[in-house]
C-alpha cells in the first residue's frame, strides 16, 4: 500500500521509469458531513468519502490522462500501463506540458473537522425562524455539509504541493404557496469558514426568503420596451462568470471570443473593475494551485474598464502565444461603487430587478436572451410589483459597456463578492 500523501509522486517517478517524458498526477481526498432536512425536518445526516487520482503523462509530444478512484500500487501500475497505451495512439501537439519547476509548499486553510453538534443547532434555528415568519414559505431542501478536501500534486520537473482546505457550505432550496398561488423556485448557495452567525443572518439569506413571500402573486409586464434591469448580486455572478468565460482556452484558441484581441484595451465601463481571488482571506472558498500545477495568484481581470488578464492555462498559453493565467479564475470580486441601492432603484425609469436569470450561452456575438424569474418592476424610481417570467434580451458585450450604477453595498457568499449593478439598454418582453 503506496502512503496517499506520496501517491501522486508515486504515480509519476512510476510513468518516468516506464520512459515517458514528462508526467504529473494529483490526488484529491474529499470527506463531506452533510445535513439535510426536507419539509421543514431534519431527514438525514451522513458522511460521505471520496477519491479521484488522476494521472497524465507525455511524450513525443503525444498526451494521456486518466482518472481513478483507487490508490493501491497495483491499481496505479495498471492505470500506468494504460497510459502508456493511450500516449502512443495520441496526436502529437507541441503545446503539451508541465508546470517548470517551483519550491515545493503545504496549504491549510478553514476548520479541518465539523463542529456537528453546532451545525445541527444552526440548521434547527433556521427551520424554526422560517417556520415562525414565514407561514407561507416551502423549505423544500436545506443541505448543509462541511467539507474537507486533501490534495496531492507531483510533476517529473520537481513540482510537489500540497493542501487542505476545510468549508462550511448552505444550499436551500424553496418556494412559497398561499391556496392556489405559488412563486417560482429559488435558492440559496453560501460558504462559510466557521459558524459565528446563524445561517439566516448570512449575506441574502433572509433577503431573498423574503422575497419568495413576496412573489405568491405576481404581474405581467405590459408590451416590450428597453430600459434598465438592476441585476442582483446573486444574479451578476452568473453574467460575471459568462463574461469570463470568453477569457479562457476554447474561444481563444478557436478565435470565437468577443474578446479575442482585446488584451489592455476597454471592453467595459470605466466604474468596473473584477478580481479573481481564489487565496484571499475574504472568502470561504478557492483553492491553492491549479490543476495544471502552478501555485495560485490573486488576480485583477478587468481594471477601470480595462482588460488586464486572460483565463489561460499553460496549455492553451502555449497554443494562441499569450501570457498564462496566474490562477484558473472563479472566486470574483467586483470592486464596490458609490450608489447606496436606494438611490440606484430611485434612478431607474423603467425596468426590472433582475433576481434570477434563465438563458442560454451567448450567440458568437454577444447576443443573449433569457427568462427573468423571482424578478421585480421599477418605473419612476420604484419597485411597484413582482412580475411573471418575462423575457430579457442583450448584447453581453455591449451591456458591460453600458452599465450605469454600481452599489455601494455588496454581498459575500464565500465563493464571490458582488454588488448590485443596473445596465442600461436592454429589452425586456412582457405579454
Amino acid at each position: 500500500m503506496v502512503d496517499r500523501s506520496k501517491v501522486s509522486e508515486f504515480c509519476v517517478d512510476t510513468l518516468i521509469g516506464e520512459g515517458v517524458e514528462k508526467a504529473e498526477a494529483s490526488l484529491l481526498l474529499t470527506r463531506k458531513y452533510e445535513l439535510n432536512a426536507e419539509a421543514g425536518t431534519i431527514s438525514l445526516i451522513r458522511t460521505t468519502d471520496d477519491v479521484n487520482l488522476f494521472v497524465m503523462g507525455i511524450d513525443k509530444e503525444k498526451r494521456a490522462s486518466t482518472s481513478l478512484n483507487k490508490t493501491d500500487e497495483n491499481s496505479v501500475i495498471d492505470s500506468v500501463k494504460e497510459l502508456l497505451e493511450l500516449i502512443e495512439a495520441g496526436e502529437p501537439d507541441p503545446a503539451f506540458d508541465i508546470a517548470l519547476e517551483q519550491p515545493s509548499e503545504s496549504f491549510t486553510k478553514g476548520p479541518e473537522k465539523p463542529d456537528t453538534i453546532l451545525m445541527y443547532a444552526r440548521v434547527k434555528e433556521l427551520l424554526e425562524h422560517c417556520k415562525d415568519k414565514y407561514p407561507h414559505l416551502i423549505l423544500e431542501q436545506v443541505i448543509f455539509d462541511h467539507t474537507a478536501k486533501q490534495r496531492w500534486y507531483s510533476n517529473s520537473n520537481g513540482v510537489n504541493f500540497d493542501s487542505f482546505r476545510g468549508v462550511y457550505n448552505l444550499s436551500v432550496s424553496f418556494t412559497s404557496k398561499d391556496g392556489a398561488d405559488v412563486s417560482s423556485f429559488n435558492y440559496i448557495d453560501i460558504s462559510m469558514g466557521d459558524l459565528t452567525s446563524e445561517l439566516i443572518d448570512l449575506d441574502g439569506v433572509e433577503r431573498i426568503i423574503t422575497q419568495s413571500t413576496e412573489q405568491i402573486t405576481t404581474k405581467n409586464v405590459d408590451g416590450s420596451f428597453v430600459g434598465d434591469i438592476l441585476v442582483t448580486p446573486e444574479c451578476m455572478e452568473s453574467f460575471v462568470s459568462t463574461l469570463t468565460g470568453y477569457l479562457t482556452d476554447y474561444p481563444m484558441m478557436t478565435g470565437t471570443s468577443i474578446f479575442k484581441d482585446s488584451l489592455g484595451e476597454r471592453i467595459a465601463d470605466e466604474r468596473l473593475s473584477i478580481h479573481s481571488r481564489p487565496v484571499s482571506d475574504e472568502l470561504a472558498g478557492g483553492y491553492f494551485f491549479t490543476g495544471d500545477g502552478y501555485k495560485a495568484e490573486n488576480s485583477t481581470i478587468i481594471e477601470k474598464g480595462l482588460l488586464k488578464s486572460l483565463l489561460l492555462t499553460l496549455y492553451g498559453s502555449l497554443k494562441v502565444g499569450k501570457e498564462k493565467a496566474v490562477n484558473a479564475g472563479a472566486f470574483y470580486v467586483i470592486e464596490p461603487g458609490e450608489t447606496p441601492f436606494d438611490e440606484m432603484v430611485k434612478s431607474v425609469e423603467k425596468g426590472i430587478l433582475l433576481c434570477r436569470f434563465s438563458g442560454g450561452q451567448p450567440s458568437s456575438n454577444g447576443d443573449f436572451s433569457g427568462v427573468a424569474k423571482n424578478s421585480y418592476y421599477i418605473e419612476n424610481g420604484e419597485i411597484k410589483y413582482p412580475i411573471s417570467e418575462t423575457m430579457v434580451a442583450g448584447n453581453l458585450k455591449q451591456m458591460f459597456r453600458e452599465i450605469s450604477g454600481i452599489s455601494l453595498e455588496r454581498v459575500n457568499n464565500g465563493a464571490s463578492i458582488m454588488p448590485w449593478v443596473t445596465f442600461s439598454g436592454v429589452t425586456i418582453s412582457g405579454k
